[in-house]
């Protein structure tokens, strides 16, 4: 999803072992980027374009006119069957194929008003009516629509406008009288009804969960940071030769405290599952991906989405976020979609990122661009002129053309101010040197094919720094998008959500935090790593904001997670994680204790002794922690034991799935007996198992027993996750919606 297809890795990786071995030293001993990428790009032919262009057309992103009615008859059946939104999103991949003033795009949208009705979304319902109408919804299915509008309006409260709706639509059928005569009075009980209720119903006021997001979204950092806008005064940027770039506490922080908030300077939706077409039964997929959910600009969660007039990918939650990613980026990407699936996430991000740049003055980019071009031992003629053309036209005063002068530190601007921009986004280390040589020619055969399909398209426009007609201005920004796709490897931000899970018929509904998309952040980018932070980050649409999970002493080190946590992996997966991804060992607090512990491993992974119920330590052969015991087993047997046990409490789950709950419980109830023979009492499957008895026993309204369980289930997250941890909140939640309908 990040990288390439598999197909063209594939590819690429065997072109690059067919290389003569005097080319692969070539670009193996390569010093810049900008010979990484002119070498590279030499070796692009047109039969590896034309193999990558096969893979892109098996993404469907383009309009297809037969789609349309497809997608609205298989809406229609999940509308039968009051699966209204999955009826909503199979109406909104009709609109994202129909044209403009169309039947189809008219029925889509009228169809997917009545789905938003039935879930209670009159706002978009409404729009969705409006939209309707606007491309010429057909004047005899109107009297249908109409009343549900003024249903909608009576809903919202206002009244003057149902009154309005419902007095237009009888003279509408006066003048034209179009339905049956039981139509008509099916019609005339509706608007009775209606003209009741608007006379009685009062306006809504925000609900609370609105309330709420809009009262997150406008919190704001305490105090102004001079030199880091987007941080609090609470913290300051420092360098340091061995931890680089790095934030420390300038005063005494409390746990809650607001520390970074910080708008992506480009993020890129990940698209879900969407395999080509060749694997696919149908040409149309019906399933549901994050991008019928979110917005492609903004990442707003919507269900009416708008789709972009010239594609069926890009979904948008209004037409505003449409226009501004218009006019930002996708008026190039636009017909480069299937392209884009293909070469990853990164590959996309890179794109983006340089064209958001010509809105910024890029100056000094492109002077350090141009440099790292012009030191090429073998930089040819025509190159030479358009470094010599760009480093004079960018500079400043005449004494001052041509030369760089370079910040105190990398990223920030003369005044030493460090701006969430594309300046700070290029000072982004790459990590050039360790990259394996196959990685960097993959990445950099990817980026000049993206380069040659936008030169064939005439689609991109450089920065307005780099003069028009020069010949080569691709050159330079393909050199920047190969040092994103290498930048992002270690510094691309995960951009999560949390979803929940189960229908609205239960009680006590589960979440789990999920990827939605990846962006970059560049002062999120300057945290160093701990596997036991003292920060959190979560994030609201684009928005990232970081907070500290515990009290952070004046001078201390603002620390971040970028995976690997203690609470999730031992210290050796989390060191081999943490070499492979970002190229560094861990020498936090949280690996030197683990170091020094006791051979028994995380509590949350423990065996206990059968006979004393101590802790049971060793590696293949396992002893009783206990001095007083002598009891050993063999690690192998134990783990047996666990799976068995597993699959048993797996079958518990289908139970419940299955509306079976007194079944699911007497199962568990015999899982916990045999857990307390050789498990910890903080074992994660002890405290998944009350989880699930909590959840059965919520099933069949025994809500004291079933906060009990939970609360015990709680004290097993707390241990593995912590107090002020994501998976605590998820716990805490579950147990207050218990006290709310149960009135423990």
């Amino acid at each position: 999803m990040d990288l390439p297809v598999d197909e063209w890795k594939s590819y690429v990786f065997q072109k690059w072992s067919l290389l003569p071995k005097s080319t692969q030293v070539t670009i193996s001993t390569a010093e810049t980027l900008s010979d990484i990428f002119l070498h590279s790009s030499l070796l692009l032919q047109p039969e590896d374009e034309m193999f990558l262009q096969n893979l892109s057309r098996g993404y469907l992103v383009e309009k297809d006119p037969n789609a349309p009615l497809f997608y609205r008859e298989e809406g229609n059946k999940k509308f039968q069957q009051k699966d209204y939104m999955g009826a909503t999103v199979l109406y909104s991949k009709g609109i994202s194929h129909s044209r403009p003033h169309t039947a189809d795009i008219s029925l889509c949208y009228a169809n997917r008003s009545a789905a938003l009705f039935h879930l209670g979304q009159h706002e978009m319902c409404l729009k969705d009516i409006m939209s309707a109408q606007m491309h010429g919804y057909p004047e005899r299915l109107q009297p249908k629509m109409m009343l549900r509008k003024a249903e909608c309006l009576v809903t919202l409260g206002r009244r003057q406008e149902a009154s309005q709706t419902i007095s237009d639509l009888e003279s509408s059928f006066a003048a034209k009288p179009t339905l049956t005569a039981a139509q008509f009075q099916i019609l005339q009980t509706n608007l009775c009804r209606l003209k009741m209720k608007a006379q009685e119903k009062e306006s809504l006021t925000e609900t609370f969960p609105a309330a709420l997001t809009k009262a997150l979204e406008d919190m704001d950092l305490k105090g102004e940071n001079g030199q880091v806008p987007s941080a609090s005064s609470s913290v300051s940027l420092r360098t340091d030769p061995l931890r680089g770039r790095y934030l420390v506490a300038t005063k005494d922080i409390l746990p809650g405290e607001l520390l970074v908030k910080e708008d992506a300077f480009v993020s890129v939706l990940h698209p879900g599952e969407m395999p080509p077409l060749c694997h696919l039964e149908s040409k149309w997929d019906t399933r549901v991906t994050n991008g019928d959910l979110y917005c492609h600009r903004c990442l707003d969660h919507t269900l009416a989405t708008v789709p972009c007039d010239g594609c069926s990918y890009a979904k948008y939650c209004s037409h505003d976020c449409m226009q501004q990613a218009w006019d930002l980026y996708h008026s190039v990407e636009c017909s480069l979609g299937g392209l884009l699936l293909t070469l990853g996430v990164f590959c996309h991000i890179a794109l983006r990122s340089t064209l958001v740049a010509r809105f910024e003055d890029a100056s000094k980019v492109i002077r350090k661009l141009c440099g790292e071009i012009r030191n090429r031992d073998t930089c040819s003629p025509e190159r030479e002129t358009l470094v010599q053309t760009l480093t004079c036209d960018l500079g400043g005063e005449s004494e001052n053309k041509g030369k760089m002068l370079e910040p105190p530190v990398p990223g920030c601007d003369l005044n030493g101010k460090y701006e969430s921009n594309y300046n700070a986004v290029f000072h982004l280390l790459p990590h050039t040197g360790n990259h394996s040589p196959e990685h960097r020619f993959l990445c950099a055969l990817s980026v000049s094919a993206l380069c040659r399909r936008l030169e064939a398209a005439g689609c991109y426009k450089p920065a307005a720094a780099v003069p028009p007609g020069s010949g080569s201005e691709l050159d330079v920004w393909g050199v920047a998008m190969l040092k994103h796709v290498l930048q992002l490897h270690c510094n691309a931000q995960a951009i999560t959500t949390i979803q929940h899970t189960g229908s609205k018929e239960n009680s006590v509904t589960n979440s789990r935090q999920v990827r939605l998309a990846t962006g970059i952040f560049p002062v999120i980018s300057l945290l160093n790593h701990s596997c036991s932070p003292n920060t959190s980050v979560s994030f609201i649409s684009t928005v990232a904001t970081v907070r500290a999970s515990q009290q952070i002493g004046k001078g201390q080190e603002i620390l971040h997670c970028y995976g690997p946590h203690q609470s999730r992996m031992r210290a050796a997966e989390r060191q081999q994680k943490l070499r492979s991804q970002y190229f560094f060992d861990c020498s936090c607090a949280a690996c030197q204790n683990e170091k020094h512990s006791a051979a028994t491993g995380p509590r949350w992974e423990a065996f206990c002794c059968r006979s004393c119920g101590a802790l049971m330590q060793g590696d293949d052969v396992l002893i009783c922690g206990s001095t007083s015991c002598t009891e050993s087993v063999s690690r192998d047997h134990l783990i047996s034991r666990l799976q068995d046990l597993q699959q048993q409490v797996g079958m518990a789950r289908k139970l419940l799935r299955n509306d079976k709950p007194e079944g699911a419980i007497q199962l568990l109830l015999g899982c916990q007996r045999d857990a307390q023979s050789f498990l910890s009492g903080e074992h994660s499957l002890v405290g998944e198992m009350e989880d699930d008895l909590a959840q059965a026993y919520a099933a069949l309204g025994d809500w004291q027993k079933s906060a009990t369980h939970l609360q015990k289930s709680l004290q097993v997250v707390e241990v593995r996750h912590g107090p002020s941890s994501v998976e605590m909140g998820h716990e805490l939640f579950k147990l207050a919606q218990l006290f709310f309908n149960g009135q423990v």
